[in-house]
């Protein structure tokens, strides 16, 4: 049977943190969690709309600010999570910009490699104390097919100040994630409790395409019905990574159509690039040094 949202057990008395819930794919991973009886957080940017999201959803619903283009908001969100659940069993990394004009964070991160994956990062590290002790918890973090794309981790620039493709830094930041999720599950596997999964969306059908180039806009909407699906369809691999009582630490889940744009969630492989254990050393020690947080594993 194909997996969906049925599958999902029972989440009463769990705690769940979704990044970037209050629209698109982390809206539907934020719904579907809280339908099965999770408490969750939406931790977004703009409180407003995050609050809108929340009335959309039945259950336990917060909100909680969230800018992962500054590291500031970051640590002050890691605080107020912190402060208000002495456990979290789920921290979803879902929220991400895509194909931007080059800007830069507030600290001065190219915007793609800043939020994707060092904002990330760094709530990660600032929260996972509260995931350690508690059976069960995983941390998924949502990568995309864009990772192998022009995608390498490019040392020599990573904030892309020398040259600037929307497209290759956009698989470099989505690279950036799976490498952070297969180095994280070796550092977890010591403690034998939180698991890191990865998973990808496929082609999903949200605004999260504003920013592509003029030409794949024109295109879009012809092969879209063809080839896309619904966020709710989207958000399936996630949810599967996130729930599933058979999901192992290290594993990528993806759409099982073709070329896994779009499906029912299945394990997925990750391009070779991916797995390169010095790189995913290597660009842990700079994260490290650019977001200033070191993880307890």
């Amino acid at each position: 049977m194909k997996w969906n949202e049925r599958n999902i057990p029972g989440h009463t008395g769990r705690v769940a943190v979704v990044t970037g819930a209050n629209t698109g794919l982390g809206f539907e991973t934020a719904r579907a969690l809280a339908e099965h009886g999770a408490t969750v957080v939406l931790a977004v940017r703009n409180v407003e709309k995050g609050k809108q999201a929340a009335a959309r959803i039945q259950g336990d619903v917060t909100v909680q600010e969230l800018d992962l283009t500054s590291l500031e908001s970051v640590r002050a969100a890691a605080a107020g999570l912190r402060a208000t659940h002495p456990r979290i069993d789920l921290l979803i990394n879902n929220a991400g910009v895509m194909y931007p004009p080059r800007q830069t964070t507030r600290d001065g991160f190219e915007l793609q490699f800043g939020t994707n994956h060092l904002g990330h990062f760094a709530l990660t590290g600032l929260v996972l104390d509260r995931l350690l002790p508690v059976p069960g918890s995983r941390v998924v973090t949502v990568s995309s097919v864009g990772h192998r794309i022009r995608a390498a981790i490019h040392f020599d620039d990573l904030q892309s100040e020398r040259s600037y493709s929307r497209v290759a830094a956009y698989g470099q930041s989505k690279l950036a994630n799976l490498m952070f999720t297969y180095e994280l599950q070796r550092r977890l596997a010591r403690h034998g409790t939180t698991i890191a999964v990865a998973a990808h969306p496929g082609l999903a059908n949200t605004d999260l395409m504003r920013n592509s180039p003029a030409a794949m806009r024109l295109i879009n909407p012809l092969i879209a019905p063809l080839m896309s699906q619904r966020p709710d369809m989207g958000a399936l691999p996630t949810l599967r990574a996130a729930t599933d009582p058979a999901v192992l630490g290290g594993q990528y889940y993806g759409p099982d159509g073709m070329r896994g744009y779009r499906g029912h969630p299945r394990i997925a492989e990750s391009s070779p690039e991916s797995h390169d254990v010095a790189v995913q050393q290597r660009l842990w020690a700079v994260s490290e040094n650019l977001t200033g947080v070191k993880f307890p594993v």
